[in-house]
């Protein structure tokens, strides 16, 4: 491994899983806080090591290959925790966790074929609804009696209706090239 910023950050990400998982535990505001600042932490890590690998040429084949590893590890933790809080629906969160794995098998497919799968506008955009979703589900009503519920689920239903269309669209773009690569 390249020890350089962007994989600093990667790996920071995945260190902060545990963190966010255990406050979450923690009774009352006190845990939905301090897990949604953990949380927050972790996905701020996500936007920055990208800018910073693009900025500065830092592309790294661990990068490449661990940064969506620790993208999907937060993302999963994240649904499962909430699913099992009854914060958010099962029917949602299988359908996010269904369309990360096909997007994953693809991706690797491709890498298998020599050729990489570039995130889409739309995948960032599912990403930034889903981000901005999970942390306001994590946060429920615990910042000035504010109900993120409602505006967490809602964000959830955009950032799956993204999912499902980026995952569309990944695989309209990969499915000719595999066909062909067998």
């Amino acid at each position: 491994m390249i020890i350089n910023l962007p994989n600093g950050l990667t790996a920071l990400r995945i260190v902060l899983i545990p963190f966010f998982v255990g406050f979450s535990s923690l009774p009352g505001e006190k845990g939905y806080i301090l897990s949604t600042v953990f949380f927050s932490l972790a996905a701020l890590t996500d936007w920055a090591d990208g800018y910073v690998a693009r900025r500065q040429g830092l592309s790294t084949s661990f990068g490449r290959f661990f940064d969506p590893v620790a993208d999907k590890l937060l993302v999963i933790s994240a649904l499962v925790l909430l699913v099992s809080d009854g914060r958010a629906p099962l029917a949602l969160v299988m359908i996010v966790l269904a369309r990360e794995v096909m997007v994953m098998a693809l991706r690797e497919r491709m890498a298998g074929l020599g050729e990489g799968v570039p995130v889409s506008k739309s995948g960032k955009v599912k990403t930034a609804f889903q981000m901005t979703a999970i942390i306001m589900l994590l946060l429920q009503n615990s910042l000035f009696g504010i109900d993120f519920q409602l505006y967490g689920l809602f964000f959830l239903y955009l950032s799956t209706f993204f999912s499902l269309l980026s995952g569309y669209r990944y695989f309209l773009q990969t499915w000719p090239r595999i066909q062909q690569g067998h």
